[in-house]
């Protein structure tokens, strides 16, 4: 049987390789042209809500919406065409996606009070994780997530123990302040103590007795001191995970001592071959019997 030739691929394969894969420069064309949409139709949101620009150019960013909007109904009609089981697609976090980004414009020709769902165009920022996978650019991203994902346990602890004490040295504020200050209750105190310890001071809520400002003091040396410490912790992971991707922890069989690159074949410390399921004597370190 002759090999598939480009000419007998069949258009529901072509619409599928243009839009779900970017390995031909058709396809990366168009998950670029996707991203300028989606950054075009972003900033048409942003501006129209300017009542300046919104007045001198509403019926240009009208006319920009309802054409972007088509194109984006457009793709996504051809992704349900596409697809042998689209709705399995359609139940998906993208395919969900997808379709906030068009319903509400079309609701707006139906039900007049949808334009507060407009809003949700906004959720078109969600579909650049779509591009920015399909250009393979998620790679440093599933990085970030795993250290995320390690350093959880830690950062949760941090932000439990910051908790308690900001909760503790809130109910003390509320004890000895007045209700003038805005200390009026213990969730409202333990408002002031988290904008307090992360150094914000929004002013809104101030203690005004000599002890009340004598524990602030120490909320805010305690908050510079400790502020960057998930920081620290999450760029440890960071680190540990860049080394457990490049280096194996396999012991070498010579001199037992670890942290070989993932490819090597000799132990960088003693020269013993690696591999003892495919270890001969001509692989052995020089000088080994």
């Amino acid at each position: 049987m002759s090999e598939l030739k480009p000419a007998n691929i069949g258009i529901r394969t072509r619409i599928f390789q243009i839009i779900f894969e970017s390995d031909t420069p058709v396809a990366k064309g168009f998950d670029v042209l996707l991203a300028l949409l989606i950054f075009t139709s972003v900033g048409v949101v942003m501006l129209d809500s300017v009542p300046a620009y919104h007045e001198r150019f509403g019926t240009l960013f009208y006319r920009l919406e309802w054409v972007i909007t088509i194109l984006f109904t457009i793709e996504l009609a051809l992704r349900i065409y596409c697809l042998e089981k689209p709705w399995l697609y359609l139940k998906g976090f993208y395919g969900i996606i997808d379709v906030l980004a068009v319903l509400p414009v079309w609701l707006m020709l139906i039900f007049p009070g949808a334009q507060t769902l407009v809003v949700f165009r906004l959720l078109r920022t969600l579909r650049l994780f779509r591009v920015l996978e399909m250009m393979a650019l998620v790679g440093q991203g599933k990085l970030l997530l795993d250290a995320l994902k390690r350093s959880r346990g830690q950062i949760l602890l941090f932000l439990f123990s910051v908790l308690m004490l900001i909760t503790i040295f809130s109910t003390i504020l509320y004890l000895i302040e007045p209700a003038e200050a805005g200390f009026t209750s213990i969730p409202k105190s333990i408002y002031w103590g988290i904008v307090t310890l992360t150094t914000v001071g929004y002013g809104d809520i101030t203690p005004v007795t000599s002890w009340g400002q004598f524990i602030s003091v120490m909320i805010m040396l305690t908050g510079y001191s400790i502020i960057a410490l998930p920081a620290g912790v999450f760029s440890a992971e960071v680190i540990r995970t860049l080394r457990d991707e490049r280096y194996s922890k396999e012991a070498c069989p010579g001199c037992g001592k670890n942290q070989h690159e993932r490819d090597a074949k000799y132990c960088k410390y003693c020269g013993t071959w690696l591999n003892e399921e495919t270890a001969d004597p001509k692989n052995l370190a020089p000088g080994s019997d």
